[in-house]
């Protein structure tokens, strides 16, 4: 349960971007809140790094950013805003891990004390000695993040972090980044091309596609959205008879295959209840609901057959 109130820390408005004749993105708009971790999630090409690299300030383009109601140029630390890990660790391959972010630190007019809390508090004190060209891939990202951390930030932002990660290092982020939005009270933001990784992750979601937003809610409310498509498999040796039951009661039955077919509009306690109530057999009666995968496919898909 978050401990800190939920308000709007960052506020991206009517983003886009054209490269030469190609739009790659179109009023994007999204809001980050304290204590909540955002998943911005879209298939490799949807726009999320360009998205990310314009509330940044890094690329020019159409929109506004806001933080905490000024824009990011208009602090005078920006580290002390906003924290970004947008892939490796930028610094001297020669460097050891302490003495980066020590330099990073620096810069940012954080001491050496606070690099030695981030160290812990992304478990790599004992590996502080490193050279950044000695560190694992989950190991470097966790040194991305420390450092990203360095000027105590209310909004940290995360390009794909889970990028090449084992299972290990991809659970620990998820409890360190929950962690950071629910005790530190932190606006996060981690954008991803798996749906299904931000369920266990994220309090919302905004999902991009061809550089337009076709979905923005609570995590729990595409979850249920997701499952008003769940499809019903059935067996029956009257299939025909089945299909007018169903019909008339709004839903619709598509064969497969010999005794077996699939029923889209009515859940299962009611298909069977028809078929019961007629004394109609069934031999078989399933209800799943679509992957969050596949239904971002079909509302990416939706949105661009109406538009």
């Amino acid at each position: 349960m978050n401990r800190h109130p939920v308000h709007t820390v960052v506020e991206a408005e009517g983003l886009g971007r054209s490269f030469g004749s190609k739009r790659v993105l179109d009023d994007v708009s999204l809001t980050l809140r304290a204590g909540e971790v955002t998943g911005f999630v879209g298939a490799n090409g949807a726009g999320k790094s360009t998205t990310i690299q314009l509330m940044l300030g890094l690329l020019h383009g159409e929109g506004s950013t806001r933080y905490l109601g000024r824009p990011l140029h208009a602090w005078g630390a920006p580290g002390t805003v906003v924290g970004a890990v947008l892939g490796g660790v930028a610094g001297h391959p020669r460097h050891r891990v302490r003495t980066h972010l020590r330099m990073v630190a620096a810069g940012s007019a954080a001491d050496d004390r606070r690099v030695d809390e981030l160290l812990a508090a992304v478990g790599l004190t004992g590996a502080a000695g490193l050279r950044l060209d000695q560190l694992s891939l989950g190991m470097s990202q966790r040194v991305a993040i420390a450092q990203a951390l360095l000027g105590d930030p209310p909004v940290l932002i995360l390009d794909e972090p889970a990028n090449g990660l084992d299972p290990h290092s991809i659970r620990w982020l998820r409890e360190f980044l929950r962690g950071q939005a629910e005790e530190g009270g932190r606006a996060v933001l981690v954008s991803s091309h798996f749906l299904g990784e931000m369920e266990q992750l994220a309090d919302r979601v905004v999902v991009l596609s061809r550089g337009r937003v076709v979905a923005a809610s609570p995590m729990a409310e595409l979850l249920e959205r997701a499952a008003d498509r769940r499809v019903v498999t059935v067996e029956s040796p009257d299939l025909p008879g089945l299909a007018g039951l169903v019909a008339a009661a709004g839903g619709r039955l598509d064969p497969t295959g010999g005794q077996s077919a699939r029923v889209t509009g009515l859940d299962r306690v009611r298909i069977g209840t028809l078929a019961a109530e007629n004394r109609l057999p069934l031999y078989w009666l399933h209800e799943a609901g679509p992957s969050l995968e596949e239904f971002y496919l079909g509302i990416a898909e939706e949105e661009f057959k109406i538009s």
